[in-house]
């Protein structure tokens, strides 16, 4: 899943969008080197970044969403929103696939049945607070565990009560989570292959890397393909990425290990 940041505060710079050209060429670029789906987003939501409000985030994103339509006809397009709104419009309007929400639902109640009634994919993540509040001092009794209920409660609500069962869980990495809190939940990614729902990773040149690295996020693309490596080892689904060819000759090299060793295993 390559990411097209259309805002201009986004944590990371190279990842920025300002104009139709760029757009095209980014996406382009990722569909070529292997992106099977592009996440796009008109709302930064680095720690502390204000909220645009609804008709600004309409204004960064549904022109976008055309050109993206028009270009790449076939392209899976997800847009990353909170709000039922603009979920509802990018599905109705601009035939986008999926819907990528930050909060489960926590920030606009009507998503839940917005989903249903779209009848897309839905990819939903944990977070805790909001982008403005969730790094100030976030506290879990277990953070596997308190996240592996959350996620329990929200799929049996969507599954049940909605009756929306194409769910994909990301466990939020760097939201709402200190820098023990995201590596212990990457070791135990695992775990929440459990609720029998695809996992999402989003690690991308965060500061969970260049914080330990003591570098930038522009200088933490090993880091990235690190930790993005081990998270498919733990049973990751689909990554969330700036850059996309490492992160596809990360997952064809995994792929080849496993194939190697069943074949030998078949022998």
């Amino acid at each position: 899943m390559g990411i097209l940041n259309l805002t201009p505060d986004s944590f990371y710079e190279g990842s920025r969008i300002s104009n139709e050209e760029d757009l095209i060429l980014r996406a382009s670029d990722m569909l070529k080197e292997g992106a099977h789906i592009l996440d796009v987003g008109a709302c930064s939501t680095r720690p502390g970044a204000e909220q645009p409000d609804e008709a600004t985030e309409r204004k960064r994103l549904f022109p976008a969403l055309q050109v993206l339509r028009k270009n790449f006809p076939d392209a899976i397009l997800s847009v990353d929103t909170w709000r039922a709104s603009i979920a509802r419009e990018a599905v109705y309007e601009f035939g986008v696939d999926m819907i990528n929400d930050i909060s489960a639902g926590n920030l606009d109640p009507a998503m839940f049945q917005t989903i249903a009634e779209c009848r897309v994919p839905y990819i939903m993540m944990h977070m805790q607070g909001t982008p403005q509040t969730m790094q100030k001092n976030p506290v879990y009794q277990d953070v596997v565990q308190d996240i592996l209920s959350f996620f329990a409660r929200k799929t049996q609500e969507l599954v049940r009560k909605f009756h929306v069962h194409d769910l994909f869980i990301d466990p939020g990495f760097g939201f709402g989570k200190t820098l023990e809190h995201n590596y212990i939940l990457l070791e135990n990614l695992n775990v929440f292959r459990m609720l029998g729902f695809p996992v999402v990773v989003g690690i991308s040149r965060k500061s969970m890397i260049h914080r330990i690295l003591s570098c930038s996020p522009e200088e933490a693309l090993n880091g990235t393909t690190v930790l993005h490596t081990i998270a498919l080892l733990k049973g990751a689904s689909i990554l969330r990425v700036h850059d996309v060819k490492p992160a596809t000759e990360a997952i064809r090299l995994l792929n080849f290990m496993k194939k190697a060793n069943a074949d030998t295993a078949g022998k």
